[in-house]
């Protein structure tokens, strides 16, 4: 089983990146991808001009290489008014050239065979304010077919205070243990 960790986050070692290394750590050849530290430029809709999308010549065709090839991708940002991270959003949203992108045709067929799971950090009552976010990546993922294999939401408001959140922790330790055991089945 291979993983994609995609970072979202702005902030080195903040709480949503310690809660989800809680979760990887320990295995091998974990691919992490940290967003701001690469050039993805936003979308631009050419879906109905006769030339149609066209590459812009950004980091994104690798990036998203990179997310092809797991079996398990884990979406990791902080919630930011209720969603996810810009960085996030403006990759995700790149998905709609990629469904039309003559290089990667079957990319909806690929994202079928893949577990996704959502780690998100914020700062004021994440259990609630959360779960738009998470309801928006249940709908990208239902969108895809892609199997949603469940969200951690941890509470931080300040660096590091995630691992004051018992409960959180927990369920990262719960998630890395069933991690492990499919990688042994």
């Amino acid at each position: 089983m291979s993983i994609t960790v995609i970072y979202g986050g702005t902030r080195p070692d903040g709480n949503t990146e310690l809660l989800t290394e809680r979760v990887v750590r320990g295995f091998a050849g974990v691919d992490r991808i940290v967003l701001k530290e690469y050039t993805v430029q936003p979308i631009e809709d050419l879906r109905h001009t006769e030339q149609g999308f066209q590459d812009v010549g950004d980091d994104y065709n690798a990036l998203i290489d990179r997310v092809l090839a797991a079996d398990t991708v884990i979406f990791a940002t902080p919630v930011y008014w209720y969603g996810m991270s810009g960085h996030m959003k403006n990759f995700i949203d790149r998905w709609s050239q990629t469904l039309r992108d003559d290089q990667r045709p079957h990319f909806r067929e690929s994202m079928k065979s893949k577990t996704a799971y959502v780690i998100a950090v914020g700062g004021d009552d994440p259990q609630l304010k959360g779960l738009p976010l998470i309801q928006q990546f249940q709908y990208i993922f239902d969108f895809f077919g892609t199997k949603f294999g469940g969200y951690i939401l941890g509470e931080g408001n300040r660096p590091g205070a995630v691992i004051d959140d018992t409960a959180s922790i927990k369920l990262a330790d719960e998630l890395r243990d069933r991690l492990i055991r499919q990688v042994q089945e």
